[in-house]
């Protein structure tokens, strides 16, 4: 039998970091504004990074050993530090941008533990973030190529959404191991022809020497792009390509395959049952989503506000897309949290029940007009506040949707981000629901709601000037899920 007392080891330890008088160690952070005191010992102990530093560095004349990261700043080592003599990591209040930060820093210190659990904690709770700056995920941790969970989980949305890198204006400057990395999944969504074109035209983008007009491409241009793609080109499936697509895409870059290949590609073409000497891999398998029985019961749809258009409108906006979602490939599910004809409208039944949900969206019909408006709000929701506390966030926007009357939506993104969303103290969740900016767009007790008209903290108004103050017939809060 065996006793555990983990809890006051990890007190002694803290209260260890927090004792100035035997440390030996100066980390220097934050462009060397900061420093922080440590021991050498137990940095060496939990951190190969550590280990490797600190033998590495003399000792000055007080035999104080001095480490020097500025690109890293305070409060990030701070968790940091707490963590290696800890064991503890508070994320309570902190930006999901934050914790991917903390994680890109564990990962640099070669703390394996302390990443895996972020890792884990981004792609099992914070899903909309992730997707919201799904390019800035995707080249940092193909950077760092050290976050498997992390690559597999954007590969699965890409192979299944492939525009998000594909069609992205930055896809010529992704790194060659994630296009790689692509290329070999038999389930990725795209016709190998537009596969083909793509990776001609990442590898091209390489060379910036390479002439605009291929009649004018000698045999080295040839070479150089071959050279380019030599990691790429084994996983192009060119057996599954029509005659046309051969001549039109492949003959005219033939010199960038091997001989042999383009023999056998033509010889398939021309006797397709006959064996070839090239390795001739699996098609791309297509994603078939089985339909439900038809039956003569209409469909129950989950809102009585807003549409599955409405939906994939708001999804567009959440991804900062320069593409538009349709109801048929939006990525996002909206599952319902809270509705006012439902649950009521008391102000204190939204804080019950949207509590530690991060990632919704908030509409209301307006009373007496056509018009829908509503908030997102990428942070979690949190009603144990004793004080009203501003939350800051560059993510969360309001809007009003083209419904009826309404010919064109409004989308107003946070302008302030320290003023993005007003979470209430216990008091006020009395009288105050979702709260947008100073007045930016509020829902108050029983069905009074605010939208301000003077430009705030959020980029431009919702409503055309009537009254800042109106009454609406519902309102629904939906969390933002992946499918």
């Amino acid at each position: 039998m065996a006793l555990n007392f983990f809890d006051k080891l990890s007190q002694n330890f803290i209260e260890l970091l927090n004792d100035k008088d035997d440390y030996n160690v100066i980390i220097k952070v934050e462009n060397k504004e900061k420093s922080f005191m440590a021991h050498s010992n137990v940095l060496k102990c939990r951190s190969p990074y550590f280990r490797r530093e600190l033998e590495n560095i003399q000792p000055n004349e007080n035999n104080i050993k001095i480490i020097t990261k500025s690109s890293v700043s305070a409060q990030i080592f701070d968790i940091i530090l707490k963590y290696i003599y800890g064991g503890i990591v508070n994320l309570e209040n902190v930006e999901t941008r934050f914790i991917f930060d903390l994680m890109l820093v564990a990962n640099e210190f070669k703390l394996e533990e302390l990443t895996n659990k972020l890792e884990i904690l981004l792609i099992d709770t914070k899903a909309s973030w992730l997707k919201t700056h799904f390019s800035l995920v995707y080249r940092t941790i193909y950077d760092a190529q050290n976050f498997k969970k992390l690559e597999n989980y954007c590969n699965d949305i890409i192979v299944k959404y492939p525009n998000l890198i594909f069609d992205s204006s930055d896809f010529t400057s992704l790194q060659e191991s994630a296009l790689v990395s692509l290329l070999k999944r038999d389930d990725l969504q795209m016709k190998e022809v537009e596969i083909w074109d793509y990776v001609i035209k990442w590898g091209i983008s390489q060379n910036s020497t390479l002439p605009t007009n291929l009649e004018e491409w000698s045999k080295e241009n040839f070479f150089t792009l071959k050279t380019t793609l030599q990691q790429c080109l084994p996983f192009i499936r060119y057996f599954h390509l029509t005659t046309y697509e051969v001549l039109d895409k492949i003959k005219p870059y033939k010199k960038i395959i091997d001989k042999q290949l383009w023999d056998d590609i033509n010889q398939h073409l021309l006797a397709p049952e006959r064996p070839v000497k090239s390795i001739i891999l699996p098609s791309r398998s297509v994603l078939v989503t089985d339909l439900p029985p038809r039956t003569n019961k209409s469909e129950e749809f989950f809102s009585t506000i807003v549409s599955k258009d409405h939906v994939a409108e708001i999804s567009t906006w959440i991804d900062r897309n320069t593409t538009a979602y349709t109801s048929t490939n939006n990525p996002y599910k909206f599952e319902l949290i809270l509705s006012g004809t439902r649950d009521g409208f008391a102000s204190q039944k939204f804080w019950e029940l949207c509590h530690g949900h991060a990632g919704t969206v908030v509409v209301v019909k307006v009373k007496g007009t056509d018009e829908i408006i509503g908030g997102y709000n990428p942070l979690a929701w949190d009603n144990s506040n004793i004080n009203n506390q501003w939350m800051a966030t560059n993510d969360s926007f309001i809007f009003s949707l083209k419904n009826g009357n309404i010919k064109n939506s409004i989308l107003s993104r946070v302008k302030n981000q320290n003023n993005a969303i007003y979470y209430m103290g216990k008091i006020d969740q009395k009288s105050f629901g979702p709260y947008f900016g100073c007045d930016n767009f509020y829902i108050g007790n029983q069905c009074q709601c605010k939208c301000k008209f003077l430009i705030a903290d959020y980029e431009r108004p919702i409503r055309t000037p009537s009254s800042e103050y109106f009454k609406i017939v519902n309102y629904e809060v939906f969390e933002v899920r992946n499918f």
